[in-house]
């Protein structure tokens, strides 16, 4: 199994999916895939979401992580579904001890300065800057990093198309969490796809 710095440096942008038909989820992860990004988040908020991280892993390429995880209980059910790495909208102990007794890299959302302290006890130093926009922006993460300069960071919240590049510039930016690149017709989010994916950092 892979580390999360190694799957947050596989692609400049990861797609936020919410899948409300798993028939959708294998057309739609080979859309992206084709575009060049490898790494999708499937969120739990939908009764579908297991199911569709299911289909994706059976397309060639495809990083299928699940996202939204706030429960021990569904650390374990998005292990059975086959998940590559998980992501939570925040931090806790319980939550953090089946992750790491399920043996899946993890990105635990965090913003503030004790967000993070508490993930650095507990051995992380990678984290999902979350929400982005309404926790301050930019300003609020350079203010962050600084203190926390082994710390490395996916802004997601609020990002756009025209942002993602401003929060890509930033040097603890790995990655950027964005929904925009799921917009339209498979053809357009494949074209939205490569765009992204050429958002190299």
């Amino acid at each position: 199994m892979t580390d999360i710095a190694a799957i947050m440096q596989t692609s400049a942008v990861i797609p936020v999916l919410v899948i409300k038909d798993a028939a959708q989820a294998r057309p739609l992860a080979e859309a992206l895939v084709a575009g060049g990004l490898k790494v999708l988040e499937v969120t739990l908020r939908t009764p579908a979401a297991l199911d569709a991280i299911r289909e994706m892993k059976q397309v060639p390429g495809a990083i299928v992580g699940a996202g939204t995880v706030v429960t021990t209980q569904q650390v374990d059910e998005v292990k059975a579904a086959g998940a590559e790495f998980i992501v939570s909208p925040g931090l806790s102990q319980p939550l953090g001890e089946a992750i790491a007794a399920a043996g899946i890299p993890w990105l635990p959302g965090v913003a503030t300065a004790g967000d993070i302290m508490r993930g650095l006890d507990m051995g992380l130093s990678h984290f999902k800057f979350f929400p982005a926009e309404t926790s301050g922006g930019i300003k609020a993460l350079k203010a962050l990093a600084a203190p926390f300069y082994q710390c490395r960071f996916c802004p997601t919240g609020g990002i756009t198309e025209a942002s993602a590049p401003d929060w890509l510039a930033l040097d603890p930016v790995l990655c950027v969490g964005g929904s925009w690149v799921t917009e339209g017709t498979l053809p357009e989010i494949e074209a939205r796809a490569r765009a992204a994916a050429a958002m190299r950092r």
